[in-house]
């Protein structure tokens, strides 16, 4: 918390002395504990989350701090900017239903949608919405099948005091190639230009309803890798008039602001924060936003029993040690598996290609022709040194993705891993970790960017490269690579249908699924080949299997006094 909040927050303490107060402790995300005390009578507060992944546990904080605001007079609003129903097994466990009824059981009004909504498939998500008690809304998400968007685009909630508070939901167009194109064949999403019509339909929607406040549930987020198609929140804003607020998620960006001090709030991950708006029913303005950690927050019992129960059911289930690592397993963003070589993506993807080969090989091809790839956006958390159970693999594996095999070319490799790599060093989901394949991204030069890419007849989210300027494959096997031959590629089927940046992958004319999920593969090859322990000799670092050429950065140094 800034020096200037500080000393407003002491400031109110003393002039509202005689007012009675509600007490509670919180840890602002930037500095040490304090104990705050204050009236909100006569306000209005939203608090927000985002991006929870599965941290069935952080609903309990949410429940614990609305009934505090409610106890020091506030009126209180609950919403969430997506991506509630993936991340953990105490979630992907019931396909997203334990995230619906933990939301339910916290009590949030409003909700939008985030992209690994998806990641069961639309039926899925629509079968877990049934059991919402809340209201969920997305402007951009279209039926194929009505042309209308599957779920209100907004909605107007007017609260006792009588504040007109206008949501309307906004998904990531990236949702398209980060879920499996299968399994959400029946929908398409808005992109580009389409977008901000979306948007701004909805603002002016609720502008004609009176609303006194026009906030975004926003699932863009402000990724470098969204900036090239204008699908970042920030763009969003300077685009769409109207708008007084924008709480954001998809990027886990912690922020107050937006980097130009656009009027955007998100509050990062798995309630590392929760987000805080607040109203003054009277003028119907904001007066304040800002964070409050989780850490300094007492959980709310009995939403806390309830979330325990789903932990201690997963936990049960999948919580049996079946190895040891010598070795911290790196599952980082950026830097990380979204950026570089990892030992945890070198573990994944070596799983992966000998789930494939340990039974004879593959006859298309000769053993020297199969590599291995999979996406770093699809490794989602960091094994520890230590014992390893069934439930650190599927947290690390959430999606319930199967091993595939695309046959390619050699130059469909090379566009592959072109395409896959076009923002690095900048963070990209696509990122390729690798087996068998010794390759070279030089970051120095741009990436030639081509047409973009379509999928099943639609215009998707990444381009492909016009040229191969920045990748050269070395090595195939340890023996020279040839831009003509087939290789045998095993991925995973997210990849293999086009997702991220894979669109190569789907125009394959001949490939299959294994049917063997990833999660059971991993565990698989850790028990049978590394004989239950990683260690530091196998997978202590990363391999040396993919090497980066950046731009010197030179340090000025200060002459001598």
């Amino acid at each position: 918390m800034n020096i200037r909040k500080l000393l407003a927050l002491t400031l109110a303490v003393v002039m509202l002395a005689s007012v009675a107060l509600a007490d509670w402790t919180s840890e602002d995300y930037a500095a040490a504990a304090k104990v705050v005390k204050t009236s909100y009578a006569g306000k209005t507060v939203i608090l927000h989350s985002n991006d929870v992944h599965g941290a069935l546990t952080g609903y309990a904080y949410m429940a614990a701090l609305k009934k505090q605001f409610e106890a020091a007079g506030a009126e209180v609003v609950l919403v969430d900017a997506g991506d509630f129903s993936q991340g953990t097994t105490y979630v992907s466990d019931s396909k997203g239903a334990s995230a619906v009824d933990m939301m339910n059981a916290a009590g949030y009004d409003v909700v939008t949608l985030g992209n690994h909504e998806f990641d069961f498939g639309y039926a899925q998500l629509m079968a877990n919405l049934e059991k919402a008690e809340f209201t969920v809304i997305c402007a951009d998400v279209i039926l194929d099948a009505t042309g209308e968007p599957i779920l209100p685009a907004a909605c107007l909630l007017t609260t006792e005091s009588g504040l007109k508070l206008g949501f309307f939901g906004m998904e990531t167009p990236e949702t398209a190639t980060k879920v499996n194109p299968g399994m959400i064949s029946e929908i398409s999403f808005c992109t580009f230009g389409d977008l901000y019509t979306a948007a701004q339909k909805a603002v002016d929607t609720l502008k004609a309803e009176e609303a006194d406040l026009v906030i975004g549930l926003t699932h863009l987020g402000v990724d470098a890798e969204s900036a090239a198609n204008g699908y970042r929140s920030v763009d969003l804003l300077a685009k769409v008039e109207g708008i007084d607020f924008t709480i954001d998620g998809h990027s886990h960006t912690v922020m107050t602001a937006g980097e130009n001090g656009e009027a955007i709030q998100s509050t990062g991950t798995k309630f590392e924060n929760i987000g805080v708006v607040v109203i003054d029913n009277e003028t119907k303005a904001i007066e304040d936003n800002f964070l409050l950690a989780t850490a300094g927050i007492t959980p709310d019992a009995d939403v806390l029993a309830k979330a325990q129960a789903y932990v201690d059911e997963v936990e049960a289930k999948y919580g049996a040690v079946f190895a040891t690592s010598e070795v911290r397993l790196n599952g980082d963003r950026d830097p990380g598996n979204r950026t570089e070589e990892t030992n945890l993506g070198d573990l994944i993807v070596d799983a992966m290609v000998w789930s494939v080969v340990k039974e004879g090989g593959i006859e298309q091809v000769e053993p020297n022709h199969v590599v291995g790839i999979t996406n770093g956006g699809g490794i989602r958390a960091t094994i520890e040194a230590g014992d390893i159970t069934m439930n650190d693999i599927n947290t690390v594996l959430p999606f319930g993705n199967t091993v595939a095999v695309v046959y390619v070319t050699g130059a469909e490799l090379l566009e592959a891993l072109e395409a896959s790599t076009f923002s690095t060093p900048t963070a990209i989901g696509g990122y390729p970790q690798t087996s068998g394949i010794e390759w070279t991204i030089d970051t120095t030069v741009p990436f030639d960017q081509g047409e973009i890419y379509s999928l099943n007849g639609k215009e998707g989210s990444y381009y492909g490269p016009a040229s191969i300027k920045r990748v050269t494959i070395t090595a195939i096997n340890g023996e020279p690579f040839d831009v003509n031959a087939v290789y045998a590629v095993v991925t995973n089927n997210f990849c293999a249908a086009g997702g991220d940046t894979y669109n190569v992958f789907a125009r394959s004319e001949s490939s299959f699924d294994t049917g063997i999920p990833m999660d059971q593969t991993v565990m698989d090859y850790i028990t049978d080949v590394l004989n239950g322990v990683i260690t530091e000799a196998a997978y202590g670092a990363p391999s040396g299997r993919e090497t980066q050429i950046r731009e010197e950065v030179t340090e000025e140094v200060a002459p001598a006094a």
